[in-house]
């Protein structure tokens, strides 16, 4: 069939198919395996793993872009952010109901994730956009959209266990309360980004705020969502399967990857911590290939509707789902973060209003980001 072929491609099934018996390999000789691995054997290993989960982001971004382009922003970015934050949230609910203790797994995941997007991904982004293009703008109304919503959810999650929790941790009726507000802000934003605000998150022409540039894609969201899913049905289906296909065998070679990197970090001396860190990072892969090529292009408004989106999305359904598992499993969920922590996420929403609510970006903002990220380093390694 002309369409099954247009989509599943030989380079297309190639990553699907090494996704998925590199992680059906991993989970066969598993049990045959030495316990402890030497060391060669276990770097070796975590080696093959992330070489794997980074030649299958290479074909989770392919079917993303195709996406964008049929439906166009932010519809198109969209359906990347919540592929990969939806599969996130499934991972840190699966550790937390396993065995062992985990009150602190979605502090810590989130503020990984928060870090790594808004001052790692989005500093070299406006490096590399500010550098290869002048006067990049950004749609203020739609930045500070992102930035309000992020600045109450963020303060919600990891500041107000502080002054209202028991030791640090929410009561049941707070924690229901919180969950069902944070997930009621999430959903009434997905509402107005799809509905009468979707032109606050699409780009505009350079020096005139109020104008939008009119590309193919920005010219084709314009137009009816309903038209563009009834017209191009069949493709939108079938790219959207391959690429939760494709996404699931990064995430659940992650979640397997997680225990060797803890035995790895603990030979080296680096902190335990240093593990979320990292599978945040490889989690958030495809999407950070994708925040870069659309700053080198320009897209600077794209860049913002994925990073920015997809922290929004990992707060809201990541802080519902955990304090909802604590209260029916009966353990207590560690959101408040250390001092610390704290003032580091304050200075990068103050970072971030500064770069992204001004006339233009610069490089200099972008440099300003990734000092933020390198004194997060030196927090985790002190």
């Amino acid at each position: 069939m002309p369409l099954i072929r247009n989509v599943l491609t030989p380079r297309v099934a190639g990553h699907l198919l090494l996704g998925w018996v590199g992680w059906i390999a991993l989970q066969s000789t598993s049990a045959i395996l030495p316990d402890p691995l030497a060391a060669p054997m276990l770097f070796g290993i975590l080696a093959a793993i992330i070489a794997v989960i980074v030649v299958c982001a290479f074909g989770v971004v392919t079917q993303a872009e195709r996406l964008a382009h049929r439906l166009g922003d932010p519809y198109g970015t969209l359906v990347l952010t919540l592929s990969i934050v939806v599969i996130e949230v499934v991972l840190i609910s699966a550790v937390m109901l396993g065995p062992g203790d985990h009150q602190t797994i979605a502090r810590d995941s989130v503020m990984a994730v928060a870090m790594i997007i808004l001052n790692l991904v989005v500093g070299v982004a406006l490096i590399i956009g500010g550098t290869r293009h002048v006067r990049l703008q950004l749609n203020r109304t739609g930045a500070s959209s992102y930035l309000a919503v992020l600045v109450v959810m963020l303060c919600v999650a990891f500041g107000l266990p502080h002054v209202i929790g028991d030791e640090r941790v929410y009561s049941s009726t707070q924690a229901l309360l919180v969950a069902a507000c944070t997930l009621v802000m999430y959903g009434f934003f997905l509402y107005r980004q799809m509905g009468a605000q979707r032109g606050d998150f699409q780009e505009v022409t350079s020096g005139h705020p109020s104008t939008r540039t009119v590309t193919p894609d920005t010219q084709q969201s314009l137009t009816s969502i309903t038209h563009v899913l009834a017209e191009h049905r069949s493709e939108i289906l079938a790219r959207a399967i391959v690429l939760v296909l494709t996404v699931i065998p990064i995430v659940l070679l992650s979640h397997d990857m997680a225990a060797l990197l803890d035995e790895g970090l603990g030979r080296l001396g680096a902190p335990t911590s240093l593990s979320g860190l990292l599978i945040a990072a490889i989690v958030f892969l495809p999407e950070t290939i994708t925040v870069i090529r659309a700053a080198a292009s320009g897209e600077i408004q794209r860049m913002s509707n994925l990073c920015h989106g997809a922290l929004v999305s990992t707060v809201g359904l990541t802080i519902p789902t955990v304090l909802t598992i604590g209260l029916l499993t009966d353990q207590p969920v560690v959101l408040a973060e250390t001092p610390g922590n704290l003032m580091l996420l304050a200075v990068t929403l103050l970072t971030s209003m500064a770069s992204m609510l001004g006339k233009f970006v610069t490089p200099l903002h972008g440099a300003a980001h990734l000092m933020i990220f390198m004194l997060y380093l030196l927090v985790i390694f002190a």
